[in-house]
């Protein structure tokens, strides 16, 4: 699933493509790739509003139109492509918006999706999809002091925790785990263990991944998302050897996530 870093890289590609243009009307190919509102009254809500912003929150992709939010979840294997002139749906393309630009050329944006599940809302209140959410971890709220507090105001194992979006925004497992691994912390620690010296290290690392992850376009994984160029410490590299001491990565299951970490580096109390 892509991760706060693929979702920023996409955004930021996808934002001068789309600002500007007119939403002529809608394709909407599987019907419940939509969350809401109703089909019908989807394809009448979206016609004619013009897209002002392409921004993110979290893992969702935030269009602001005229009168709407139209947020996009891309869950496991969604994708967001661009595509000019006439085409032909595809297979797996379960929304299409048909977009006319100021000087009359026509483009599509199209959600394609493989495996069903992302999500797709028109809302004239954004909050109300996204505000559940924890804080984002590149903003000024997510400061060392307030990751130390909201650590031990839980006692929960922090790989879980990390990936609760309710409690941080837009980290997913491989940035867990980097963050982790970085911050020298085992994914099963307690959340109420962790000392003050080491949730300013885990702030940091937070931190340095995503902006490394964002500098880089990204991770490359699977076959869902190709281009990125961040390269991995732990994730995905079991039986490799760690790049700080040499030990080989380990591979083990929390919450039925693959988690991978250096058990020198890494060491539970």
């Amino acid at each position: 699933m892509p991760e706060l870093p693929e979702v920023e890289t996409i955004a930021r590609k996808l934002k001068p493509q789309l600002v500007g243009k007119t939403i002529q009307d809608a394709q909407l190919r599987w019907q419940r790739t939509l969350a809401f509102p109703s089909p019908r009254k989807f394809r009448g809500l979206i016609k004619g509003q013009q897209i002002q912003n392409v921004t993110r929150r979290a893992k969702y992709f935030i269009l602001q139109l005229s009168d709407f939010s139209l947020l996009i979840h891309l869950r496991m294997s969604g994708d967001l492509l661009i595509k000019k002139g006439k085409i032909k749906p595809e297979k797996h393309d379960r929304l299409i918006l048909n977009l006319l630009s100021a000087e009359g050329d026509l483009s599509h944006l199209v959600f394609n999706d493989t495996r069903k599940f992302g999500r797709v809302w028109l809302t004239a209140n954004a909050e109300d999809v996204l505000g559940k959410l924890g804080p984002e971890p590149l903003s000024r709220a997510f400061t060392s002091r307030w990751l130390h507090t909201a650590l031990h105001s839980r006692h929960r194992l922090l790989k879980p925790l990390l990936l609760d979006q309710t409690f941080l925004a837009g980290i997913g497992n491989i940035y867990a785990d980097e963050s982790l691994h970085l911050a020298k912390l085992h994914p099963l620690a307690a959340s109420d263990s962790v000392t003050e010296q080491q949730a300013e290290a885990l702030h940091r690392s937070i931190c340095q991944v995503l902006k490394e992850g964002i500098r880089r376009n990204g991770a490359s994984f699977d076959w869902v998302y190709r281009g990125g160029e961040y390269h991995f410490r732990v994730y995905d590299r079991t039986g490799k050897p760690c790049p700080v001491c040499g030990t080989s990565i380990e591979r083990i299951l929390v919450g039925q996530r693959s988690t991978h970490f250096c058990p020198t580096c890494q060491r539970l109390s």
